[in-house]
């Protein structure tokens, strides 16, 4: 793969943590081609390079962060994801912190893959309507909220993680108690200061069929989200699309 796997005294590889992924399992087939795409990080679970080629129109880009800082080590979740967005000559663009891109797309958003999906900011067009949403890949809960919300809100739609993983990484070592990503009071919360029309929970498992050794979600993240975001919940089936120009 391209770098040098991480083991844990187990002899478990740090890449591990992502085998549960499947590349284009239950994705919606999109009614046309697509202008852009946004990802929030090269996690392969975030970041589907055949998905995206497949989807984008020739040339489109791909609107995405640097890539990690340090050496294979630090970065041995995302060089797969790196690799294959390489491999599939997509049009990345990195993106810094704070800056803005207009792209014309028809305004809605499908239900993540597995809800889970991942990004910057978005205004998008069309029909004559514009839309603003806000998708979050991993992220934890954080002080920039409110600056965000200054300079951005109100939102259409966000897409926040809900599932509050605990992780054990074997390259990360000693493993962290604390969630690695928001669960359900952390992003009910996050889309009240972001002053949502629709709060879309991602980023967990409905059923958790099978427990990722090391990743231990909370149990009932899609309920509980539902409880703390009231009004502004939106749960998304898998495949299921958002309309926000209506």
């Amino acid at each position: 793969m391209g770098h040098r796997d991480v083991d844990d005294r187990r002899g478990t590889p740090a890449a591990a943590l992502l085998t549960g992924w499947k590349p284009g399992k239950g994705l919606a087939a999109p009614s046309g081609k697509v202008t852009a795409a946004l990802v929030t990080h090269p996690h392969r679970d975030h970041t589907d390079a055949s998905a995206l080629a497949d989807a984008l129109t020739p040339g489109a880009p791909v609107l995405r962060p640097a890539p990690g800082h340090g050496d294979d080590v630090d970065n041995v979740t995302t060089l797969p994801a790196e690799r294959e967005l390489a491999l599939h000559r997509l049009a990345a663009e990195v993106v810094d912190a704070w800056s803005t891109r207009e792209v014309g797309a028809v305004p809605r958003h499908r239900g993540p893959l597995r809800r889970r999906a991942g990004g910057p900011a978005a205004e998008l067009g069309g029909a004559g309507r514009r839309a603003t949403g806000l998708p979050r890949g991993d992220t934890m809960f954080h002080g920039y909220w409110w600056l965000i919300a200054r300079r951005f809100s109100p939102f259409d739609a966000v897409f926040l993680p809900a599932n509050g993983a605990v992780v054990d990484a074997p390259h990360l070592q000693p493993p962290s108690p604390l969630p690695a990503a928001m669960d359900p009071i952390q992003a009910a919360a996050a889309a009240e200061i972001l002053d949502a029309r629709y709060a879309v929970p991602m980023h967990y498992e409905a059923e958790q069929p099978d427990k990722l050794a090391g990743y231990v979600e909370v149990l009932d993240p899609e309920n509980e989200f539902r409880t703390h975001a009231g009004r502004r919940a939106h749960v998304l089936a898998v495949g299921e699309w958002l309309d926000l120009a209506t």
